[in-house]
Order: C-alpha cells, then structure tokens, then sequence
C-alpha cells in the first residue's frame, strides 16, 4: 500500500484559511472604519452647518435687538413730542380760562344771588356767595350740572343769616373744572392738510 503523507497538504489548508480569515478580517476593518469616518464625516457636516445656521441667527438677532432699541428710542422721542404737544395745547385752552369761566358763572348764576368770591386750585374752584333762597342755590348747582366747563358741583354748607332785617342764605360751592372737549378728528383732519 502506498503511503501519503497529507500532513503538509493539510498545513497548506490551514495557511489558506488563515491568509483568507486575515484578509476578511482586514476587510471588514477598512469596511467599519471607513462607515465610522463617513458617519463621523457626515455628522460633524451637519453640526457645522448647524452652528453656521446658530450662528447666522445670533447675528439676526443682535441685529433685531438693535433695531427694537432703535424703535423704542424713537417712541420715546414721539411719546415726549406728543407730551410737550399736549402742554402746548393746554396752554392755548387754558389761556382763556379764566375769562370763560367768569363768563359761564355769571350766565348760570339765577337771579337773587351774588357772588363774594371765587378761588381755583388746580381744578377745584371754590364759589361762595349769598341766595335770598335755598331754591336760588339748588338752581344753581342745576346749571353747574349741566355746564360745558364744570363739572360734579358739591354744595358744601348754607347759612342762614339775617342782615338788615332780610333774610339772606350764605352758601359755599365746591365744583370741577372741566376740561373742554377738543374734537381731535377736525384737529387731525387739518394736521393732514
């Protein structure tokens, strides 16, 4: 019988799959390291665009901060305008305030009564005077009710007096002055003109 020897043959089989085993082996590291550097790529790919996009917003809205400093220095600016405008047009109005409102008190004021004096503090105004009646002075407070420059009259005491033998009622009159209305759509109407 002949005799093989199959001891090397099988040492050549075992080197094969050992040289193949290497080589898959070595493929499937280049394989996973090239899917980690290309997963690796695509997501530091992303979070530059990501940070460029950030950083694209911080800078819309250090620039919007700026400009909604910018709007509110300029509604300040309109707010103070407007302030200053109001006073002016309170001067005007109240230039002839004192004329007017003697004008309306002697228009309201009844018959059988005078008045002994008349002080305004801010837009409190104090009347006292003296009726021959109570009515008088109801009247009065009647007119002061339905006055287009004062306003909620308080009648603050009456007095009965005898002077001379006639019957006098000494009263005092407490009212608000009232800020005439100023028809703003004729005032904007010719601010557009």
């Amino acid at each position: 019988m002949v005799r093989i020897n199959l001891l090397p043959h099988r040492q050549v089989k075992r080197a094969e799959k050992q040289r193949q085993f290497g080589l898959m082996a070595l493929a499937t590291v280049v394989l996973a390291s090239t899917l980690v550097f290309m997963g690796w790529s695509i997501i530091n790919a992303k979070k530059e665009a990501q940070d460029d996009r950030n950083r694209r917003l911080d800078d819309a809205i250090v620039k919007l901060d700026n400009e909604i400093k910018d709007i509110k220095a300029l509604k300040d600016q309109i707010n103070s305008v407007l302030e200053r405008k109001q006073i002016v047009e309170n001067l005007q109005t109240n230039r002839s305030q004192s004329v007017v409102l003697m004008d309306e008190i002697a228009r309201l004021l009844p018959e059988g009564m005078f008045i002994r004096s008349i002080k305004q503090q801010g837009n409190a105004i104090e009347i006292q005077g003296v009726a021959d009646t109570n009515a008088r002075i109801a009247t009065l407070v009647r007119n002061l009710t339905s006055s287009n420059w004062m306003e909620s009259p308080n009648l603050v005491e009456i007095k009965a007096n005898t002077v001379n033998n006639i019957k006098q009622n000494e009263f005092t009159l407490n009212v608000l002055l009232k800020a005439p209305q100023v028809d703003t759509q004729a005032n904007t109407a010719g601010a557009n003109q």
